[in-house]
C-alpha cells in the first residue's frame, strides 16, 4: 500500500502539473494553504486527508471513510473481480472509489468486514504487535472436546509454512458450535486449525474485531459508516 504522506513540493508538482520551481514561487507568494494555514515550507509532509488550497482553488479535501459491512456468503473480499460479486458491489454507488478492505474474509465466511480509504488505519489493524482479536462463531461437523481448547491455546503447527499459530482461545457454546478468539488471519487459518482434528467447518461468521461488534441491525449485505466512538473501540483491549 502506497504512503499516505508526500512532500508538499512533490505533491503540488504532480497535482497541478507544474515544475518544482513554479511550486516554490507559489509558496513564496503565500498562495498555498494546507489545513487553512499558509504553507511556505516545500518539505512539509502532506497527509492524504489534508485540506489543500492553491490560489483559492481546492486541490484536495478528501475525508477519511470507515465502513462496517455484514458480509454474506458467495461474495469476494476484493475491490474488483472478473468472475464474482465483490464487497464493493454491495455498497451504495456514491461511496468513495478509493476504498480498500481492512482484513478480508473468505468467500463463504460471513460477518463483520471493515472498509476504509485510510491506509494508516488499516495497517494499524494488521500489525501483529497490536494484537487485534477477531471473534468468530464457528459451526462444525463434529462435536468439539476440551482437547481442542488446549491445542488451540498451545498453537497448531502448519508444516507448509513451517510455523506454529499464535495462541487462540475457544469457548464451547454447544457440542458443534464454538466461539473462537484469534489474533492472526493466515490463509484459511480457522478451517485449517479445525482440520487438524479432521473436523470440517460448516459455517464461519466474524462477530467482532477488537472491541467493535457487528451491528445486530445490519442484515447480510448491508453496511454503514462507523461512529467516531467505534473507531477507538476497535483498538481497545479485548479481554
Amino acid at each position: 500500500m502506497k504512503s499516505t504522506r508526500d512532500r508538499l513540493d512533490r505533491y503540488l508538482s504532480r497535482q497541478l502539473n507544474i515544475s518544482k520551481r513554479e511550486v516554490r514561487q507559489l509558496l513564496l507568494n503565500k498562495k498555498v494553504l494546507v489545513n487553512h494555514v499558509v504553507a511556505t515550507d516545500m518539505n512539509l509532509l502532506v497527509h492524504q486527508f489534508a485540506h489543500v488550497k492553491v490560489n483559492d482553488t481546492v486541490v484536495q479535501s478528501l475525508a477519511p471513510i470507515y465502513i462496517m459491512l455484514n458480509k454474506p456468503k458467495g461474495v469476494v473480499s476484493a475491490t474488483k473481480d472478473r468472475h464474482h460479486r465483490t464487497v464493493i458491489d454491495l455498497l451504495p454507488s456514491h461511496q468513495h472509489p478509493s476504498l480498500h478492505i481492512a482484513g478480508r474474509l473468505d468467500f463463504n465466511t460471513t460477518g463483520l468486514l471493515l472498509l476504509t480509504n485510510d491506509g494508516s488505519w488499516s495497517r494499524r489493524l494488521s500489525l501483529p504487535q497490536n494484537n487485534i482479536i477477531k471473534k468468530y462463531r464457528v459451526v462444525l461437523e463434529k462435536p468439539v472436546t476440551s482437547d481442542y481448547v488446549d491445542m488451540f491455546e498451545k498453537g497448531i503447527y502448519f508444516a507448509y509454512e513451517n510455523i506454529t499459530t499464535r495462541p487462540a482461545y475457544l469457548n464451547i457454546i454447544s457440542p458443534q458450535v464454538v466461539e473462537l478468539n484469534i489474533a492472526e488471519g493466515r490463509y484459511h487459518q480457522v478451517k485449517r486449525m479445525f482440520g487438524y482434528f479432521n473436523n470440517k467447518v460448516l459455517d464461519l461468521h466474524r462477530v467482532s474485531v477488537g472491541g467493535l461488534t457487528l451491528d445486530a441491525n445490519l442484515a447480510l449485505g448491508e453496511s454503514r459508516h462507523l461512529l467516531q466512538e467505534e473507531l477507538s473501540l476497535i483498538f481497545s483491549v479485548d479481554d
